[in-house]
């Protein structure tokens, strides 16, 4: 099926369109960068960027940013609703359907079998040590996104100003992630539609470097697609469709089994966070761990720590983790069922409930999405976002750094002041170690993160069979 909507060819032979492309040849295209997509939302969308607007030019940058800072405003992994977007604008809803599930599968197969290698011979030297390393330079990837992010939206004091209020408003207050990014939406919408410079675009993880393709001279053009012209019917039809998907299942859970059982818990929770968790993968991931960490106890610290190890050398979104946290909750408590198969049920419907609204996000509000080209409130709001997320990040990175150098940690309360204290005497010098060599190697020499997690695995797996990690 051919891409709808799209202008007749320019006259000059240099600047010719690419041919339509059907949707079986897209399907190629999308597969290979479900298989390229590593290395978190940045290097994610960059892979998007290469080959979808430079080498295919099956999009221009301009409308590529645009349908980018749409997904950056949803909550969920941005690089899989930009998929979607991108899929949905060529090839309508079975186009989004067959981009956004590509760039989800690789990653879910990985994640499950890593999640079983680790319920069965997690605490087995070998797999122990391996994934001691992991949680160690975890600290260092987390601190490269705090750099990379704060060094692209922090441009001016209003936005550290915003940077900063979010840290210590989540770090030393425990006020709600939500709250935060909301707060700070609100604030940038209204600073953009003012027009104050502070609050423009021009923030989030950025497109890459390469060559710029004006939206005239892409397979899309500029012109909006028939299918994406929005009206009430459409609209009424996508919501019924994926709010049934997803919130039906989670009504049978509740009713059936009750609210308190384990799969009902871990539907509502991964629903509401489904609907909360703005700001990107790293920001999600402090939501969760103050969430299934410390008020369900589905899993400890150092193993959120460990599924984030997962995530970062797997493809896919790094939202993945979200699974294995399920797959450890249900696991934990299978009830009737067998641990593994209770692991793997509460797996599937963690990544069912968190990705299954990201197609409605992008189905339902694409259309009118597409007519607000430019809107200068969004990008405020966006930016504003943005700015706030950095704070966050900072706030994850030291929550990651108190649990995997130290081995007791207790929570210090003095008025409204509540934070995550380390009890010093139970510093683990190897963790130590490796951590600090993980940061100074991404952040001082731009080791890149596969050869400085593997490097760590290694440290990881020398110290267990050296005997000298607990």
């Amino acid at each position: 099926m051919g891409v709808t909507g799209i202008d007749s060819v320019p006259a000059d032979p240099r600047k010719a369109r690419p041919a339509p492309v059907s949707l079986g040849e897209a399907f190629w295209v999308w597969l290979r960068i479900a298989a390229l997509s590593f290395g978190g939302p940045a290097g994610q969308i960059a892979v998007m960027h290469r080959i979808l607007v430079e080498e295919k030019r099956w999009i221009g940058e301009q409308r590529f940013l645009h349908a980018l800072n749409y997904c950056m405003l949803l909550p969920g992994p941005e690089a899989q609703q930009l998929a979607t977007y991108i899929g949905w604008l060529m090839h309508r809803t079975r186009g989004g359907l067959v981009a956004g599930g590509l760039f989800i599968l690789p990653g879910a197969v990985a994640i499950m079998g890593l999640s079983w290698i680790y319920a069965l011979y997690g605490r087995v030297g070998l797999v122990a040590g391996l994934f001691f390393g992991l949680k160690c330079a975890v600290l260092a990837v987390v601190l490269q996104a705090v750099i990379r992010i704060g060094g692209r939206s922090l441009r001016n004091l209003p936005m550290r100003a915003l940077a900063a209020t979010a840290f210590v408003l989540i770090f030393f207050l425990h006020v709600p992630f939500p709250a935060i990014v909301l707060g700070a939406g609100v604030i940038g919408y209204i600073g953009g539609k003012a027009g104050l410079a502070a609050f423009r675009a021009g923030g989030g993880h950025g497109a890459g470097g390469g060559a710029i393709v004006d939206d005239a001279d892409s397979l899309l053009g500029e012109q909006l697609p028939d299918h994406a012209r929005p009206s009430v019917h459409h609209a009424v039809g996508q919501a019924a469709v994926w709010l049934v998907l997803w919130l039906a299942p989670v009504a049978t859970l509740v009713l059936v089994l009750g609210p308190d059982n384990v799969f009902s818990q871990i539907a509502t929770f991964f629903s509401r966070m489904a609907v909360v968790t703005f700001g990107g993968a790293y920001a999600v991931l402090a939501y969760v761990a103050q969430q299934a960490v410390e008020n369900h106890h589905w899993l400890a610290p150092r193993e959120m720590l460990d599924g984030l190890g997962m995530a970062e050398t797997t493809p896919g979104p790094l939202i993945m983790v979200l699974q294995f946290v399920g797959f450890m909750g249900a696991f934990r408590d299978p009830g009737a069922l067998s641990p593994l198969l209770a692991g793997t049920l509460g797996g599937l419907l963690a990544t069912w409930v968190t990705f299954v609204p990201c197609f409605l996000w992008i189905f339902l509000g694409a259309p009118f999405i597409e007519r607000l080209r430019g809107n200068v409130a969004l990008a405020g709001a966006l930016s504003a976002i943005t700015a706030a997320v950095v704070g966050v990040v900072l706030n994850l990175a030291i929550w990651f750094a108190v649990h995997t150098i130290f081995r007791s940690v207790h929570l210090f309360v003095a008025g409204p002041l509540r934070f995550d204290m380390p009890d010093l005497a139970s510093l683990d010098p190897a963790a130590l170690a490796i951590s600090v060599a993980a940061v100074i190697a991404m952040i001082r020499f731009k080791v890149g993160i596969f050869p400085t997690l593997g490097a760590a695995s290694a440290a990881g797996i020398a110290l267990f069979l050296a005997g000298g990690a607990a």
